[in-house]
Parts: C-alpha cells; sequence; structure tokens
C-alpha cells in the first residue's frame, strides 16, 4: 500500500513538473505596459540582470527583472511592511524605494508613510504627518529585506522622504529631502551615517533649498512653497559632483541637476539653469549599463497613470545632457 502511495505522489509530482515545463518560461512585458512610479533601476552584473523596484501597495516594494532593458518580468514583492513595525503608527505606504548596493550587500532606502498627524499646527491642504526616510538590508537583490531600525533615520518630527546614499572620504551619507509641507521651501539636506548605515553619526546638513535652483517655480504664490524631491548622485569625469533632483516648472514635474565644482558633498552647489527634462515627469535616478551607456530612469505622466521611461543622457563634464528615449 505504502509502496502504491508512493508511485502515485511521484506521478503527480512528475505531471506537475512537465506541465510547467510545457507551460514555458513567464511572460515577459514591455517597459510601456507597466504602471510604476518612481522606479529605480540597478545592473547586477553578477546575474548580468537589471533589477527595477518601485512602490507597491499596502506599504510594500515590487521588482521586475530584465536582461535587456526591453523585456520585464515580474511583478514580485519583495518586501511587505510587518505589522505595528512602528508601533502604534500605522504605515500606510511606502514612496520611492531605492535600491543601492554597498559593501556587497543590498540595501533599499525607503520612505514609509502615515497619516499619524504631527504636534503642530497645518493648513487644511498641507498633511503634515510622520514621514520619514529609513533603511532596508538585504544580501540578494530579491531580498529578504530586513529593516536597520523600527524607526526613521532621523527623528519622526522631520518629514523626511527620499533618502539615498553617497560615500565620501569612507563615510556613507543619507541624502534626502526635507518634506516641503513642513518647511515651505523644501531642502536637500545630508546626515553622516555608521559603516553599517544602521545608524547616524552626526547631525543634518543643509545643501542647498528648493529655490536657490532659478528653473524652480512656486507651489503656491500666497504660501512661498517650493518642492525637493528625488535627489540621486554621480561623480562626473571632470571630477565634480553631480546631483539630478526634482521640483516644478510651468510644464509641472521637473528633474534639474545640481553640480558641486568641488566634487564634494559640501558644495558649494549651483544649479544648472536649464532641467535635464520638463515634461511633467520626475524622480530620475541614473544608472550605467552592462555595454557603458549612461541612463536615467523616471517616470512621466506625474500622476496615477505613471510609467517608468529609460532616457540615455550623457556626462558632459559640466552638466548632464539629455541624448534621447531609449526604443523598444
Amino acid at each position: 500500500m505504502k509502496n502504491c502511495i508512493a508511485s502515485i505522489l511521484l506521478f503527480l509530482c512528475l505531471f506537475k513538473q512537465e506541465r510547467t515545463a510545457a507551460q514555458g518560461p513567464p511572460a515577459s512585458i514591455k517597459l510601456k505596459d507597466i504602471k510604476l512610479r518612481d522606479a529605480c533601476i540597478v545592473p547586477d552584473k553578477k546575474t548580468g540582470t537589471y533589477y527595477m523596484v518601485g512602490p507597491g501597495r499596502s506599504a510594500s516594494v515590487v521588482q521586475y527583472t530584465s536582461k535587456d532593458l526591453v523585456n520585464w518580468y515580474g511583478p514580485q514583492t519583495i518586501y511587505k511592511t510587518p505589522e505595528r513595525h512602528w508601533g502604534d503608527t500605522v504605515i500606510q505606504s511606502i514612496w520611492a524605494p531605492e535600491m543601492q548596493v554597498y559593501k556587497g550587500r543590498y540595501y533599499l532606502f525607503v520612505t514609509f508613510s502615515t497619516t499619524t498627524l504631527l504636534q503642530e499646527q497645518w493648513l487644511a491642504w498641507r498633511p503634515r504627518v510622520v514621514r520619514g526616510s529609513a533603511i532596508l538590508v538585504g544580501d540578494s537583490p530579491t531580498g529578504p529585506f530586513k529593516a536597520l531600525q523600527n524607526q526613521a533615520v532621523l527623528p519622526p518630527s522631520m518629514m523626511t522622504l527620499d533618502g539615498t546614499l553617497w560615500e565620501e572620504n569612507g563615510i556613507p551619507y543619507m541624502v534626502y529631502a526635507h518634506e516641503w509641507v513642513q518647511v515651505s521651501n523644501g531642502t536637500i539636506e545630508a546626515v553622516p551615517m555608521t559603516a553599517d548605515l544602521s545608524d547616524t553619526i552626526g547631525g543634518p546638513k543643509l545643501l542647498f533649498r528648493a529655490n536657490s535652483a532659478p528653473w524652480v517655480r512656486i507651489a503656491s504664490p500666497t504660501e512661498g512653497c517650493y518642492v525637493t524631491d528625488a535627489p540621486y548622485f554621480m561623480k562626473s569625469k571632470s571630477g565634480k559632483l553631480f546631483m539630478i533632483w526634482s521640483s516644478f516648472t510651468e510644464g509641472g514635474y521637473t528633474v534639474g541637476t545640481a553640480i558641486s565644482d568641488s566634487g564634494k558633498l559640501a558644495g558649494p552647489w549651483r544649479h544648472d539653469p536649464k532641467p535635464l527634462f520638463s515634461k511633467d515627469g520626475g524622480h530620475g535616478m541614473l544608472f550605467t549599463t552592462f555595454e557603458g551607456k549612461l541612463m536615467m530612469i523616471l517616470h512621466t505622466p506625474n500622476n496615477r497613470d505613471a510609467q517608468p521611461h529609460i532616457y540615455e543622457v550623457e556626462d558632459t563634464g559640466e552638466t548632464v545632457r539629455m541624448i534621447g528615449e531609449m526604443k523598444g
């Protein structure tokens, strides 16, 4: 009897494998058919794979994979926020997950957003809530990922978002935007971190304010509000330090380039007066293809129908210049 049951189980197992093999590999999807905001792409040379991450539903992070930037597979959920991750403060959503490879490990910089109001005055159209940049870590680009702290990197009274990583003189920094709804004139700031990114080792330093860029337009003439979003760095071939970041112009959501001629985070920072992209698209990040081409991914339009678009760009030594959208 036992032999009979074992034979049946073996048959069912083999039948299932044959059926799966007959179905073939999962179908690919084109970039133009993916709906995803704030996407980030990491090329992984070990596997010859591009990993694209973005925010998922119910406070999660999703991932697509590709070998050629044209055919994508997914989405797969690679992180789901645990219940009571921030205690009684309920995390409603994750914004703008960004993957960084640092010292052989994979880090996700995420913004946790809640509906818990801060203990301060606010205008009805400015929801001042508990919202902060946090860091997750894993040993693989597909996870599992674990939060380094059960809180934001900076105090919960600070509304921070869009954290990214930059290392200088052996010290890692989290660079982030201080939310405009809290400070009116949004800022880009940097805070030094421990070697494992588990904690800060000093206070924040202001890099620049939103209205220091000549291309940025005011969000409210009566309130004097200017937006900062999505800092992302690259070292130029000239030794300058470039930071692409997002705000708004008459064309809508926009990507511009800030330049540190010293090549250092401390700057001083100046701005290319001409935006890099100003057609209602933003939250850009940069990566280099396996063939050595410098690319930028951003989402456009800046609404519920946002889709990731990939553009080839050029490091001129003085700024970042748009070449054109990737075909396919």
